[in-house]
């Protein structure tokens, strides 16, 4: 066990108490489940904010194998007042990774619960456990012979469905909302008591992965970025694998063009001619990927010229934006489809339409037709070579699918970076009528003085799009609070009145999405 002396204390508990706690914990969980030296808690602490370690030190790490675990779990915290953060693998580097939202908590690592409970090749649907990652869920397809297709985020191997679903994240095929392609989840509330969503709640019911809504209130998605209960299980629709898919690219050469392109996409994507989400990638985010490091070019610090951009596009022979789509069909559809894409392209009068059958294995070309076709890769990782130094923020901002809008997002966050010495590193997801803009704010994180800026930079782009009229959809542990300020008070009356009436010991992630008791705003 840890020196007592050396020991983070979750807040408002003293060590006689959580001495206690642990003795508990230890004798349900095993003490090899009850996590407690330096050495074991290190892995997770391990962040990428612009803030110290040890703002995010959890106290102790608990594994749970099973529901039954969970729920003893919450109820010994609920007696000692204990607040946990829960994770199932940890993965969202970009957003916190899996470190507790603040020090001092108990981390609930649900990776041990990996099991794939149920796939329904008739009906393309699953029903997982927290722990399963998108990887094992697509080897478990292969090795079965089943002809569905994932959607995930990415990286995406060593993520999970579970975990990426309840933050609400996206991806790149026609499944890509990934919230809205969930179906039934199992929860612990912070009482230990067990809900099922939808239709779960009917004891021998067989409809609970094929509709969502159940009867009276729809609950799922109050339970998604919240800290209102534990998810346990998750079921979601798979798409089928379809007899053609055909992925391509369009290559621009002026930072400018971004408006055009989102002009040139929105109706072809609201219309379902190109049925997937589209990413619209910058320079930086597609050479980063591809192992490009800033020192290959710069020795200075501060932010990239664009003389230096223009000779990376030129070096790999890439454009200042590049799109990415994909077809999906019998090959009756997608060669209309085909034709309609070809038509828009010409209209607009530039861009350079690039095929599979083209780019071959070239990166980030197989990459993205990797992601597009639901197989699973590490490549994105790539990413953090850019600058090197561990840094990495993501800063989300939505805004409406034009390309008055996004050019206009565009300029704002780059004019912010590069005052503060960093780059643009951004690409936009198109849905069916909005963008979600994706900025990695990459930075060197053992340099203090780069960390600082990054903060600082962060901080402002914050207001200054919150003073333009737009908020992000997600955010690291750092800027949870600063966010949910954004959103007003009337919507954080109704998320603490929902916390008190479920969770009164507030034991349960405080702090997630700015929902803390302990922190009247």
């Amino acid at each position: 066990m840890q020196n007592n002396k050396q020991m983070v204390l979750p807040k408002g508990v003293d060590q006689s108490q959580f001495q206690q706690a642990l003795t508990q914990f230890q004798t349900l969980l095993g003490k090899e489940n009850v996590l407690l030296e330096s050495a074991q808690i290190q892995p997770y602490t391990k962040i990428m904010m612009s803030v110290s370690e040890e703002a995010h030190t959890p106290s102790a790490v608990l594994s749970a194998t099973t529901v039954e675990q969970v729920q003893q779990i919450v109820k010994i915290c609920n007696e000692y007042k204990i607040p946990i953060w829960t994770i199932s693998t940890g993965r969202n580097f970009g957003y916190g990774s899996a470190a507790p939202g603040q020090r001092g908590q108990v981390v609930l690592d649900l990776k041990k619960m990996n099991k794939i409970l149920h796939v329904d090749p008739d009906l393309c649907t699953a029903l997982v456990e927290p722990g399963v990652t998108y990887q094992q869920l697509y080897d478990y397809l292969e090795d079965n012979n089943i002809p569905l297709m994932l959607s995930f985020s990415a990286p995406s191997a060593i993520a999970g469905p579970l975990g990426n679903t309840m933050d609400r994240g996206v991806g790149y095929t026609p499944y890509g909302e990934h919230f809205m392609m969930q179906c039934g989840m199992e929860l612990v509330l912070a009482d230990g008591q067990v809900l099922r969503t939808g239709m779960g709640s009917v004891p021998g019911d067989k409809a609970w992965q094929v509709f969502k809504w159940g009867y009276g209130p729809t609950l799922d998605g109050m339970f998604t970025q919240a800290n209102y209960g534990i998810c346990t299980k998750m079921g979601f629709w798979l798409m089928p694998k379809p007899p053609v898919y055909k992925p391509f690219e369009i290559k621009f050469e002026q930072e400018a063009d971004i408006a055009d392109i989102v002009e040139m996409i929105r109706p072809l994507r609201i219309a379902q001619v190109i049925p997937n989400s589209v990413v619209i990638a910058n320079i930086l985010w597609e050479a980063a990927t591809c192992n490009t490091r800033r020192s290959d070019y710069l020795s200075e610090p501060g932010a990239t010229p664009d003389s230096v951009l223009k000779q990376i596009q030129k070096d790999k022979n890439l454009g200042a934006w590049n799109v990415y789509a994909a077809l999906y069909g019998t090959q009756e559809q997608v060669d209309v489809n085909w034709k309609i894409v070809q038509e828009a392209v010409k209209k607009m009068g530039k861009g350079t339409l690039v095929t599979q059958e083209e780019a071959g294995d070239t990166q980030p070309f197989k990459y993205r037709a990797e992601l597009m076709s639901g197989v699973p890769n590490l490549q994105e990782f790539g990413l953090y070579n850019w600058r090197g130094g561990g840094g990495s923020m993501w800063f989300a901002p939505v805004s409406q699918a034009r390309g008055s809008e996004c050019d206009k997002q565009k300029t704002l966050a780059k004019t912010i970076l590069n005052k503060h010495g960093l780059d643009y590193v951004g690409e936009f997801i198109v849905g069916w009528r909005d963008m979600h803009h994706v900025i990695d704010v990459l930075y060197d994180r053992s340099n203090p003085q780069e960390t600082a800026r990054a903060d600082a930079c962060f901080n402002e782009l914050l207001d200054e799009f919150e003073k333009e009229g737009y908020a992000v959809y997600r955010v690291n542990t750092r800027f949870q609070e600063r966010v949910a300020q954004s959103y007003g008070t009337v919507k954080r009356q109704v998320e603490h009145a929902i916390k008190r009436a479920l969770d009164p010991n507030n034991i349960l992630a405080p702090g997630k999405s700015g929902i803390d008791l302990n922190n009247p705003f």
